[in-house]
């Protein structure tokens, strides 16, 4: 067993790795205020904090004390924590990836004279995993329909990428209602343009054919509120009205708590 980080694998670093817990929920953050008058507490609900994952590893036997030196400066330098967060998947668990990086010292204990074990603590400021394979929804014509999530098992935050032409008029706009929530497009938008609007960094932006940015797309929206998917089924109605409606390509951004 083993894991990947930032695209290589333990097995290539000659490092053996094994999960060695596995949380079923990250930790919480609980809400209680004290009311003066009022027995126990008053509960304003949860939300979830960081997940911590450890990982126990070794070193097979190199040929000399320095060739462990070697494989542990790669280590090092493939770890680095100051490079900021990226992808870890884990053998035991290849479907889904967590953002992550080192948040504690590693101090490698020798158990032989060329081997040696330490232990990995990796740091998830996000707790959610998230699916390698996404699922991807593409509509293309106005009504209502329905989409499916049948991955992980929380509320996702997707983006969507909508093609259409909208013009500057006042009376010009597309409404896509997700579960009863209506997020309104007032444009402008014109051919061969994308506005792509990212719930989970809660950001909008217009792009060109290439991808390329053309300007903030925040200014494209009436009010912020940005869609959630849940798991199961979801209700999507697109309207268009004195506009053209083209396309709305849903990427999930599918996981799990």
């Amino acid at each position: 067993m083993g894991f990947i980080y930032n695209g290589i694998s333990s097995q290539s670093m000659k490092i053996r790795a094994r999960l060695i817990g596995w949380l079923v929920s990250p930790s919480l953050r609980n809400s209680f205020e004290t009311v003066p008058g009022k027995a126990g507490v008053a509960d304003f609900g949860c939300d979830f904090s960081e997940r911590a994952i450890t990982l126990s590893c070794s070193v097979l036997p190199q040929r000399s004390f320095a060739d462990l030196v070697s494989v542990l400066d790669n280590v090092s330098e493939w770890l680095n924590p100051a490079n900021g967060l990226k992808q870890l998947i884990l053998d035991d668990v290849p479907d889904r990836y967590f953002q992550a990086r080192l948040s504690e010292t590693v101090d490698c204990e020798r158990l032989l004279r060329t081997a040696g074990s330490f232990d990995l603590r990796f740091i998830c400021p996000d707790p959610y995993a998230y699916a390698i394979e996404d699922e991807v929804f593409v509509l293309s014509q106005t009504g209502t329909c329905e989409v499916e999530r049948l991955t992980g098992n929380a509320d996702s935050e997707p983006v969507y990428l909508l093609k259409g032409i909208i013009s500057a008029s006042a009376s010009s706009y597309i409404s896509i209602i997700t579960n009863g929530e209506e997020l309104r497009v007032i444009g402008a938008l014109a051919e061969g343009e994308t506005l792509v609007i990212d719930t989970g960094m809660v950001t909008a932006k217009v792009t060109d054919a290439a991808g390329n940015t053309l300007r903030n797309g925040l200014l494209c929206l009436r009010g912020l509120n940005f869609p959630v998917l849940r798991k199961g089924s979801n209700s999507i109605e697109i309207a268009a009205v004195d506009a053209t409606f083209t396309e709305l390509k849903i990427q999930a951004k599918s996981r799990w708590r």
